[in-house]
């Protein structure tokens, strides 16, 4: 029997059917009631005249809703997929009936052709352990503290700019902010000078969070005897890798995925291309950009530092002689290409031990 889930916040669609023809059994139920779940699971097997012990096959898209249903369908002996959204095909009129009812009908006629071999039809999310996603959330929130702050110092910029003050915010900020004056001469006005000092608490704060997080990070990566934080020094031993990118390209891609070569690899990280060829027309769209953005994100910026700290690389010259030449665009587009080349040396490099050609250790 095939089950198709429809998730919201507060309730959830669920569409039965035992295969292409026959009218699905359609119900709703509230959203995490597991204990009407397994209810209607009952009820459809009755609906359909199935045994207790047939099987289920049921799909979800990915989201808010994370993987925490998908362990407890398989906990439960379901077969269940978790499904990339984005991979799901839709109808390309400029306007198009979208409901509930039909978007769970979609994935159930989606999850029958998924099953009966048709292995393009959509993209299955690789679902990590509970121990594996929770050694994410330590980069994670180090990036989204890094964001606040960010945010948080662009207003305090945004509104001294509007009494025409440009100044450099740092540490010493809460105690020049009394000497700042206007164009005339001036002090701030009081309001203002009073909403300053609570912004620049706000990034006291978070700077404090992060600086908490990043000790905590690397006490782990000194005495941690986990085989996943061995990795982590192992790529630290490179001269252009620094902690943050070593801990997150760990923690994201080679701590737990498992890659057949080198095309898997590029496309998990988005950096494969999107040609379009249709008849006589011929262009390249750039990159997928369909793969897990912190790895992508960081791959450009450790590229850049690859080139600077390994100038004897093979890859360094390659991407020398090809793009360092041109204008600014096609060095942005080498260095892209330079990424994927270089998160596949990274690859080989923890699975084999052979370090990228030319490149050189820490001392």
């Amino acid at each position: 029997m095939y089950l198709a889930f429809e998730l919201s916040s507060s309730s959830w669609k669920l569409a039965f059917t035992t295969g292409l023809g026959q009218r699905p059994r359609e119900c709703t139920i509230t959203a995490r009631a597991l204990d009407m779940l397994c209810a209607e699971v009952v009820r459809a097997k009755r609906r359909f005249g199935l045994s207790e012990s047939v099987r289920v096959v049921s799909c979800y898209e990915a989201g808010r809703d994370g993987f925490w249903l998908h362990r407890y369908l398989v906990q439960e002996g379901i077969t269940n997929f978790v499904v990339d959204a984005s991979s799901i095909e839709v109808n390309r009129r400029a306007r198009r009936a979208k409901s509930d009812r039909l978007d769970v009908q979609k994935l159930l006629v989606m999850l029958m052709r998924y099953h009966a071999g048709e292995q393009r039809v959509w993209h299955v999310v690789h679902v990590p352990t509970l121990e594996e996603e929770d050694r994410r959330h330590l980069h994670r929130e180090l990036l989204a503290l890094k964001r606040d702050r960010t945010r948080v110092t662009n207003r305090i910029k945004g509104l001294l700019a509007t009494h025409g003050v440009k100044m450099v915010v740092k540490r010493d900020f809460s105690t020049r902010l009394e000497s700042i004056r206007l164009w005339d001469g001036s002090p701030l006005p009081s309001a203002m000078r009073a909403r300053l000092q609570r912004e620049w608490v706000k990034v006291e704060l978070l700077t404090d969070q992060i600086q908490v997080l990043e000790a905590e990070r690397s006490a782990e990566v000194r005495s941690s005897t986990d085989p996943v934080v061995e990795t982590v020094r192992q790529l630290l031993k490179l001269r252009g890798i620094g902690e943050n990118s070593a801990w997150l390209y760990t923690m994201e891609f080679f701590a737990w995925r498992r890659f057949r070569n080198r095309r898997e690899l590029g496309a998990l990280a988005g950096l494969t291309p999107t040609p379009y060829q249709s008849g006589a027309a011929h262009r390249e769209q750039g990159i997928a950009k369909a793969g897990n953005r912190h790895v992508r994100t960081l791959a450009i910026e450790i590229a850049w530092a690859w080139v600077r700290y390994q100038p004897d690389s093979a890859l360094t010259r390659w991407y020398q002689a090809r793009f360092a030449q041109g204008g600014s665009r096609q060095r942005r587009i080498g260095i892209v290409a330079l990424a994927r080349r270089l998160l596949v040396e990274l690859w080989r490099y923890l699975e084999t031990g052979a370090l990228p050609e030319g490149a050189v250790l820490k001392a």
